[in-house]
């Protein structure tokens, strides 16, 4: 029982899956389709994407892809180590902004795609917006699927 308590804990995680990521993306391409005519039929208008949300999407890409260098350094370098308990908290993180942001991207396609044929005052701005905010969220998830990969260590690693 004693061997048992001193042996560390041995296992690997496996790495997001595309076909996860495309399915949440198909998912929330549905709600995002739906979304508008939804809203006019409950409230009489469609909510309006502008500037902030492809802007905020997009400093969240930039801040996940620094982080994801920078752990991919500490990593590699013996004499920056990352703790464990960082790493798998690096790791949470980066699935976690992957899945979500697959999610957004694909609502707001689905919600671009809806205004395409549209003849409304502000379709041709809900086209472009939602259509940065879909493309900043696929750099969301590019760079959290980065920052997850940055924490892989080598198996034969002896502090990993």
């Amino acid at each position: 029982m004693s061997d048992e308590r001193q042996k560390p804990p041995t296992g690997t995680i496996r790495p997001v899956s595309p076909v996860v990521l495309a399915v949440l993306g198909i998912v929330g391409l549905v709600l995002g389709w739906l979304v508008h005519p939804l809203t006019v039929e409950l409230s009489g208008s469609a909510p309006v994407v502008t500037w902030p949300q492809p802007t905020l999407l997009g400093f969240v890409a930039v801040a996940l892809g620094r982080f994801a260098w920078d752990t991919r350094a500490s990593v590699r370098d013996r004499a920056r180590r990352l703790e464990p308990h960082r790493a798998v908290n690096r790791l949470a993180f980066g699935r976690a902004a992957a899945y979500v942001a697959s999610v957004l991207g694909g609502a707001y396609a689905g919600y671009a795609l809806s205004w395409v044929d549209s003849r409304a005052e502000l379709a041709s701005d809900r086209v472009l917006w939602s259509g940065l905010a879909a493309v900043a969220s696929l750099a969301v998830v590019v760079c959290g699927v980065l920052l997850e990969r940055a924490c892989r260590v080598r198996l034969d690693d002896d502090e990993a």
